[in-house]
């Protein structure tokens, strides 16, 4: 497979532009024409990755955390980065990078974060695509006699769906009365004519992402020319279908979720000890260790901006990285949430499993064979504690 294909599958799975803007994502050295047989997953474009990536003798090193964040004039062999580059490139292994864009959608970082401790039901945090969540009604008034078609157009472009169901509307018979005037090209009635027609309130509800769609397929399955519709954006409801935060394939910032089992903040330490690759850093608690733990929130990276959503979300425990002393001690001091603090890398290393098995399921089912690797390089720069 190109590399320009691999590159295609992973901008559709984790998309640049939902990087955050001083991010840098994407490509980052490599030639798109060049064949692809095997792919090294990493967090961190260091030197100890890039000897793996010759060791294993790969085409394509993918990394989280960006090579060239701040920026460049050079990229010398003088550097650090500038070596990275170099070898990467004498080896003839391309360079990619997906950061904050692999944070937010699902079966990206936080996600995968969330599923490795086992969280039911967990939803996005903080979400980044305000506002194509959530559920439209659709009110529409159609010709009697064109009433079927018009609802199974919208069904067809998505509407209608609740829960375990689908075809979902609601009719109400009525009059419709209108005048068409001079340049009208009326469907039914004559210009200048007042006209009642028997026609039929449709109401069906639709994925508000879905918007766009649905006027589409009303209008084209509409008989007339300027066909009469409302559109109602609805709250969430509690124990509605939008409720308790935004639906886990919402993109966004951090996930919170409940332990299938309630357990103790010590307890909670152990499973996340157990889930997580081992580290010099190790799991840092703060809180009693004998407090009860169900709700549990996840930030990947340096969360500490979230933390106070994490609290509104009711989080019993955050779990996260690069937490400072004085946040830390005032929010436990307020009343906060438990913290566990665990090494930035360890958190993110869980989404390389899930990366790589995604490119291996779908380079087979394109009909070729790319080889995976997960690097097991601990690159954490905290190396021992005394």
């Amino acid at each position: 497979m190109r590399l320009a294909e691999i590159v295609a599958l992973l901008d559709d799975w984790y998309d640049p532009a939902w990087a955050e803007p001083w991010d840098a994502v994407g490509l980052v050295c490599g030639d798109p024409g060049d064949e692809v047989r095997s792919v090294l997953f990493a967090i961190d474009p260091v030197e100890t990755v890039v000897d793996e990536a010759l060791e294993l003798g790969v085409d394509l090193l993918v990394v989280h955390h960006p090579l060239l964040l701040s920026g460049v004039s050079s990229v010398a062999a003088t550097t650090a980065k500038g070596r990275v580059v170099h070898r990467l490139l004498r080896g003839g292994v391309a360079l990619l990078t997906a950061h904050t864009n692999a944070d937010v959608p699902a079966d990206g970082v936080n996600a995968s974060i969330a599923d490795a401790l086992g969280l039911v039901d967990a939803t996005v945090l903080e979400p980044t695509d305000a506002g194509a969540h959530g559920l439209d009604k659709l009110v529409a008034f159609v010709p009697t006699e064109h009433a079927d078609a018009v609802r199974a157009a919208l069904v067809e472009a998505g509407a209608g769906a609740l829960g375990a169901y689908d075809s979902c509307t609601f009719s109400t018979p009525g009059e419709g009365r209108f005048r068409p005037l001079d340049g009208a090209d009326p469907a039914v009635g004559r210009v200048g004519e007042v006209e009642v027609v028997s026609e039929v309130r449709v109401e069906t509800l639709y994925p508000r992402a879905e918007r766009a769609a649905v006027v589409a397929a009303l209008r084209a399955a509409h008989p007339y020319e300027e066909p009469a519709f409302d559109l109602l954006e609805l709250a969430d409801v509690p124990g509605g279908p939008v409720t308790g935060g935004a639906p886990a394939s919402v993109r966004g910032h951090g996930r919170v979720g409940e332990l299938a089992e309630p357990v103790t903040l010590r307890g909670f330490a152990d499973l996340v000890a157990r889930v997580l690759p081992a580290t010099a850093h190790g799991v840092r608690v703060a809180g009693d260790p004998e407090r009860e733990v169900r709700r549990v929130a996840v930030l990947a990276g340096s969360g500490e901006s979230l933390l106070e959503a994490a609290r509104a979300a009711g989080a019993d425990v955050v779990l996260t990285s690069d937490l400072k002393h004085h946040r830390a001690g005032e929010l436990l001091a307020d009343g906060g949430p438990a913290l566990v603090d665990v090494a930035h890398w360890a958190a993110e290393w869980t989404w390389l499993p899930v990366v790589a098995d995604k490119v291996a399921r779908a380079t087979a089912a394109a009909g070729t064979t790319v080889e995976t690797h997960v690097s097991r390089r601990v690159t954490d720069p905290w190396t021992f504690r005394v």
